[in-house]
């Protein structure tokens, strides 16, 4: 983080997004030393003096208003989650409390429940950190059926979303459109990010990431913030072939930052037919388990099979 701090970072960036004619001003053509609006160009927008609003865009002020706050997003154009984030990072700037390392997230008694009786649905319970607390049969079969079904319940082991979408060939060859997916998770880390500065579990994974992935790290300076609750997507499942899934993120109002994940497919459609086959794939590995060998061999045949039984 540099010397501006998370608020200056942000502010710094979303500015430099923007073009006068974005906001209604007038662009003379003249040559421009920084990228998108000058400072005092923002600061007249939202109606204050260009020296206060350097001071907060350089971390000099940490005593901004909710008035003033709501003025400076409606100058950078920013919509109700990014004003939300922008408010969070504020907040924290106040708070200036010590980092601290959390407790480990669990699935609560109810929500496991739940996720029993979604038999016919993939789905997953994520964490703050998109750490996957717990899953049903189908959420472990499409989302990750190359690790250890049981993960979710030892901590040190527990499959990440972001991780494996970052780092994991298995996960990103799932999404036809990765991109679209990845920029999806980051926006939403960002979000959380904001929410949660002391978080160091959640700080340190974004720091793996961004010195793994160059890909990471370039959507990371973007400071996008957009909740991930609801996307349409293309993928290509190993043993069902490809399906269209609309991913919802559902909060859970008895843990704070879980999500119940659902990957919902429409009635009547092949989609629907391939989720349907993967549980069957699934139920048979569940009850004949053998080696590593057999089952990949099990697996073999029944991707041979399914794909038959496909129009």
């Amino acid at each position: 983080m540099s010397e501006r701090g998370r608020l200056g970072d942000f502010l710094y960036a979303r500015r430099s997004q923007l073009r006068p004619a974005d906001v209604g001003l007038k662009d003379y053509g003249d040559r421009r030393r920084v990228a998108g609006l000058r400072r005092e160009e923002l600061a007249l927008l939202a109606g204050v003096s260009a020296s206060y609003y350097t001071r907060l865009e350089q971390g000099q002020s940490v005593g901004a208003s909710p008035e003033i706050l709501d003025a400076v997003a409606r100058a950078l154009c920013l919509d109700a989650s990014e004003r939300r984030h922008l408010h969070d990072l504020a907040d924290a700037g106040r708070r200036r409390a010590p980092a601290r390392r959390p407790r480990p997230e669990q699935a609560g008694t109810t929500t496991l429940h739940l996720l029993s009786t979604l038999e016919s649905v993939p789905a997953l319970v994520s964490g703050r950190r998109t750490d996957v607390l717990a899953w049903n049969r189908l959420g472990h079969a499409l989302f990750a059926a190359h690790v250890s079904p049981d993960s979710p319940q030892r901590v040190a082991e527990r499959p990440n979303l972001a991780r494996m979408l970052f780092l994991d060939p298995h996960t990103r060859a799932l999404y036809a459109d990765w991109t679209a997916k990845a920029k999806a998770v980051v926006e939403n880390l960002r979000m959380v990010a904001g929410r949660h500065p002391d978080d160091t579990l959640l700080t340190s994974l974004i720091g793996e990431l961004t010195v793994k992935s160059p890909e990471f790290a370039a959507m990371w300076t973007g400071h996008q913030v957009r909740p991930c609750d609801f996307a349409r997507y293309e993928m290509r499942h190993p043993l069902v072939g490809t399906l269209t899934v609309t991913q919802q993120s559902l909060h859970l109002p008895q843990a704070e930052d879980q999500y119940l994940v659902l990957a919902v497919t429409e009635p009547g459609s092949p989609s629907r037919e391939a989720v349907t086959l993967l549980g069957q794939a699934a139920s048979a590995a569940d009850h004949h388990p053998g080696s590593g060998d057999e089952r990949a061999e099990g697996r073999a045949h029944l991707r041979a099979n399914l794909r038959a039984d496909r129009p």
